[in-house]
């Protein structure tokens, strides 16, 4: 029988803004999860945060703890290979930040080791439980667009400065913006409408003294001739909205509105008052039009967003068996597009 009332104890490989921010404050406000341990090699933090829990001088430390089942791989895109199969041989379950590996060799062979050893990989797509994006996903499921002709997803930035961080900005493996934004708005569409029938992809690289890609456009054919683009680019001094939807019968526009990652960088925290409520000025806007051709225009408010959905999805399959909403065809069809 499955134990409800079991705690997972948990390691963080790393404990900068990914660790504090995107899976500390989760891991430690559900109830089936024991944030254990991190790895901080330089400067210690974590206990100010989480005093009782661990904090190992390497990774070598927390994997050789036989009370971690759960490993949170939030180490550079660049090794994620080698500290997921590092995870996995010694008997642990992995949540690995997006992306999860940089092709689908590497993918298909750690998924491999994870069923030989008995073990679960999650990958981590937080952009799923954003509130912007669950609107899109709640007003295409209305129908009230009607037949779908035309999305268009953006994830607009403005960074004109070469970034610090070598493992996005040289030409290693897995870096570069396609690897960084490109897991959020592809998981987003391949969620929504599976593998594409085709696709078409360009990239460019457009700062100055740029060694990667800091601009990616693909372009994605379904059947019902639907057409999908996600884009992505550091330099748009005025972003624009990230979803547009074109059907038959209406029209949808919502802005990147969700604050989660904004209120987390605050202390904010899940569960506390206002968590997750995006501003009630970026409401998404509906345009229907009926049979005589006319128009009516209507905001449609977003539930709050909550990436503690995503962690108890991980506990649902760990502890009950669920499947877990990211599915491995899933994986591999955003991996096969990366890697192309």
């Amino acid at each position: 029988m499955p134990d409800s009332s079991r705690i997972i104890k948990t390691g963080i490989l790393a404990y900068g803004m990914s660790g504090k921010i995107f899976h500390a404050p989760f891991i430690d406000k559900h109830h089936g999860f024991e944030l254990y341990a991190v790895t901080e090699r330089n400067t210690k933090k974590a206990q100010k945060d989480y005093p009782c829990l661990i904090s190992y001088n390497s990774i070598d430390e927390l994997l050789d703890d036989d009370a971690v089942e759960l490993v949170v791989v939030n180490t550079p895109n660049c090794v994620h290979y080698e500290h997921v199969k590092a995870a996995l041989q010694k008997g642990k379950h992995v949540l690995v930040e997006k992306p999860f590996v940089a092709n689908t060799k590497q993918a298909k062979e750690l998924f491999k080791l994870a069923d030989e050893q008995g073990k679960e990989i999650f990958v981590y797509q937080n952009r799923r439980w954003d509130s912007d994006y669950q609107s899109v996903k709640e007003v295409i499921e209305s129908g009230k667009l009607g037949k779908l002709n035309e999305v268009h997803i953006r994830y607009d930035r403005y960074k004109n400065a070469i970034g610090t961080q070598a493992f996005k900005e040289l030409p290693v493996e897995a870096s570069g913006l396609q690897y960084n934004l490109g897991p959020h708005v592809l998981d987003q569409v391949i969620s929504l409408f599976g593998k594409p029938e085709s696709y078409r992809k360009v990239l460019g690289k457009n700062r100055k003294g740029t060694q990667v890609d800091d601009y990616f456009f693909v372009q994605m054919s379904y059947s019902n001739s639907l057409n999908v683009t996600v884009t992505a680019s550091l330099l748009v001094p005025n972003p624009q909205p990230a979803f547009i939807l074109h059907g038959s019968e209406g029209s949808y526009v919502k802005q990147r509105a969700d604050v989660q990652e904004e209120q987390l960088s605050i202390g904010i925290k899940p569960g506390d008052a206002g968590y997750g409520i995006e501003p009630t000025e970026k409401q998404g806007v509906l345009t229907v039009i009926d049979e005589e051709g006319r128009k009516t225009e209507s905001t449609v408010p977003s539930k709050p967003g909550n990436y503690l959905s995503l962690f108890d999805a991980v506990y649902q399959t760990l502890v009950f068996k669920k499947p877990y909403p990211i599915t491995r065809d899933a994986v591999l069809t955003q991996l096969e597009i990366l890697e192309s």
